[in-house]
C-alpha cells in the first residue's frame, strides 16, 4: 500500500469561515484527507451544523465561535490549540461580499469588507513555520 501525497492523518486544520461555502468545502476536503478540523466562525449555529456534518462523515471536528475582524484576532488559534493539541494548517478563508459597486458602499461597509477579507488574514501568525 502506498501512502497518498494528500494524507493529512494526525494533522489539525483551522478553517476560518469554514461553516459554509468554499470554507466548508475546504474543511471537507481536509477532513477527507485525514485532518482533524476546527471550524472558526461568527455564526455558532452554522458552525455547529458544519461540525455535525463533518463528524457524521467520520471526521474529528470542533467549532470555535470567533470574529476574525475583532482586535484580538489571533484568539481563535489560542482557543483551538488547547482543544486540538496542535495547529498544523491554517486556512484563512473568512470573507464577505456586499453586493454593491465599491463607490456605493458606506464607510462602515467598506471597513467591514477590508477588515474581514484583508486585515484578518494579514494578522495570522506564522511562527510555527520553519524559516
Amino acid at each position: 500500500m502506498t501512502a497518498s501525497p494528500f494524507d493529512l492523518s494526525g494533522k489539525v486544520a483551522i478553517v476560518t469561515g469554514g461553516n459554509g461555502g468554499i470554507g466548508l468545502g475546504m474543511a471537507r476536503g481536509l477532513a477527507e484527507a485525514g485532518a482533524a478540523i476546527a471550524i472558526v466562525g461568527r455564526n455558532e449555529a452554522k458552525s455547529n451544523a458544519a461540525v455535525a456534518g463533518l463528524r457524521q462523515s467520520g471526521a474529528k471536528a470542533i467549532s470555535v465561535v470567533a470574529d476574525v475582524t475583532t482586535r484580538p484576532r489571533r484568539r481563535h488559534g489560542r482557543t483551538c490549540q488547547p482543544r486540538t493539541g496542535r495547529i498544523d494548517i491554517l486556512v484563512n478563508n473568512a470573507g464577505i461580499n456586499i453586493r454593491k459597486a465599491p463607490h456605493a458602499l458606506s464607510l462602515d461597509e467598506w471597513d467591514s469588507v477590508i477588515k474581514t477579507n484583508l486585515t484578518s488574514a494579514s494578522c495570522a501568525r506564522r511562527r510555527s513555520i520553519p524559516r
